[in-house]
């Protein structure tokens, strides 16, 4: 039988030396392992409380709360909407509106999820690092889940809505960008580089052929000839949206055992209430989806990961090529050594292409995974803080 081949290799290959297959090999043994382990946890943790067996049944009543029923997730910080277009929203976090400090413009992640991972949780907001680095303006787009009516959204729609946000903050911004928002946010910067002040970016693909991603080892397995097929089929079957579940289904299959662990682990702390709300608080975002547009999730994959286009040069975006090397303004780029979406050489290739000189590109390694980089302490408090101080002192 013959197989699809990339470069000489096969596609069973490419994912057997990725991981993905070891992922799933070792699950069982996994899986087992956790069990055991939650189980064992709860019992010892009653024993050593002289738990009631009364008690005991309230501590699976709350774990079966935390980890199965959901609440639409919220953002934190006080603020006000000031703009709102059918695709997004501009949520205007400003503290001194009158501040002349060069104002952030945060976008947040745009795969699937609701923005306000930016704004987490008190102590693990973007949002108030930011404010605390001094910045008197502060504002953050938050994108709103595709529609029939915004099916067809293109790339060009999403350029155009952070120009527009870029003259509504004073026609100059620092402009963050996490993930899918720091790709956005380097077209934008290669396209207007005279409205972006600095540009930072954090755990996003610039170059999606660097490392081993996972995704780009799924992107393999559904189009092995780095077409596109398989997605248009089921944005097709979806009326032409892609469905927000669909991506929460991509981003479990990549980690299979690990939500199974987590719970099991949870078990364990069964009568730690805090634990069990911060789990929920967590839960709430991640499976509290968002559809996308099918027609700029078809983009993506073919021309930011399938081609690799925006690191090629070859990318083009409202009819003109998209220059990397138009982009001279100082550079920040933020990565996770545990980032299994987006590894570290993805994001330092930024540096290869853009124009700005070596002493003004600074680089950030966070003991984090992928979305520990946008919401957690450590990330946020020994990498955020410090990237941010610098951006205001040039501010």
């Amino acid at each position: 039988m013959r197989t699809h081949t990339a470069l000489g290799r096969t596609w069973q290959d490419s994912l057997a030396e990725g991981g993905i297959v070891n992922t799933y090999a070792r699950m069982p043994a996994q899986l087992s392992m956790a069990f055991a382990v939650g189980a064992a946890r709860f019992m010892i943790s009653a024993v050593e409380r002289s738990a009631a067996p009364t008690d005991m049944f309230n501590s699976v009543n709350d774990w079966v709360q935390s980890a199965f029923v959901r609440k639409p997730p919220t953002w934190t910080t006080e603020h006000d909407i000031t703009r709102e277009w059918p695709i997004a929203r501009l949520r205007d976090f400003s503290q001194n509106p009158e501040s002349t400090t060069v104002p952030v413009l945060l976008l947040p992640p745009q795969a699937g999820h609701d923005s306000c991972v930016v704004d987490f949780a008190d102590g693990q907001s973007q949002i108030q690092t930011i404010q605390a680095a001094g910045f008197g303006r502060v504002a953050a787009l938050d994108w709103i889940g595709a529609t029939q009516e915004t099916k067809d959204t293109t790339i060009e729609d999403y350029v155009a809505v952070v120009r527009e946000a870029t003259d509504l903050l004073g026609g100059r911004v620092n402009l963050v960008g996490d993930c899918q928002g720091g790709w956005l946010g380097a077209i934008y910067a290669a396209m207007y580089p005279e409205t972006v002040h600095t540009l930072t970016i954090a755990g996003a693909p610039i170059n999606t052929k660097r490392g081993k991603a996972q995704a780009q080892q799924w992107l393999t397995l559904m189009s092995p000839n780095r077409g596109v097929t398989a997605h248009r089929m089921m944005v097709a079957r979806n009326g032409g949206i892609w469905p927000g579940q669909y991506q929460l289904a991509g981003f479990k299959a990549m980690e299979p055992a690990g939500e199974f662990q987590r719970l099991t682990q949870l078990f364990g702390d069964a009568h730690e209430r805090e634990q069990l709300a911060h789990y929920a608080k967590f839960a709430d975002w991640f499976e509290h989806t968002q559809d996308l547009s099918g027609s700029f999730y078809l983009w993506v994959v073919k021309h930011i990961f399938a081609r690799n286009e925006l690191a090629k040069g070859t990318l083009r975006v409202a009819g003109e090529t998209v220059d990397l090397g138009r982009i001279d303004c100082p550079i920040y780029m933020i990565a996770g050594d545990r980032d299994h979406i987006t590894p570290a050489e993805q994001v330092w290739a930024l540096e290869e292409y853009v124009s700005t000189p070596s002493e003004d590109v600074t680089r950030r390694l966070a003991s984090a995974g992928h979305l520990g980089l946008f919401m957690g302490r450590h990330a946020l408090q020994d990498h955020w803080a410090p990237v941010l101080a610098d951006i205001a002192h040039r501010s």
